[in-house]
């Protein structure tokens, strides 16, 4: 399976992107999303089940809301009240063992 994002550009600080995933097979049990900042490490931001979403970092609950349709497989992050820090590139991927990584999709939130 191979996973591609899409959905990223730039917004101004307040303002929300909806990003999308779509994996060329079916979607794993548990599918999140992952951000990297530049100069950062790549880091966990949400998870979700085939029923209901699993958990968010600290620093997206509240704005953030995942979701996912199975028959398209497609696995969705809708991001609102963005901020500056919210940059980075976005990725998904499956959880506990995460594979291969697919290409992301670079938001930009300017202050």
């Amino acid at each position: 399976v191979q996973l591609q994002a899409s959905g990223g550009g730039l917004v101004q600080a307040g303002g929300s992107l909806r990003l999308s995933c779509a994996a060329s097979g079916s979607l794993f049990n548990i599918m999140a999303w992952f951000r990297q900042a530049p100069g950062k490490q790549r880091e966990y931001i949400a998870a979700i089940t085939r029923t209901s979403p699993l958990n968010y970092a600290d620093s997206v609950r509240g704005r953030f809301i995942i979701s996912r349709d199975d028959a398209r497989n497609t696995v969705y992050l809708q991001m609102n009240n963005l901020e500056p820090d919210d940059t980075a590139v976005y990725y998904c991927n499956t959880l506990p063992s995460p594979i291969s990584w697919g290409r992301g999709t670079l938001v930009t939130v300017s202050s």
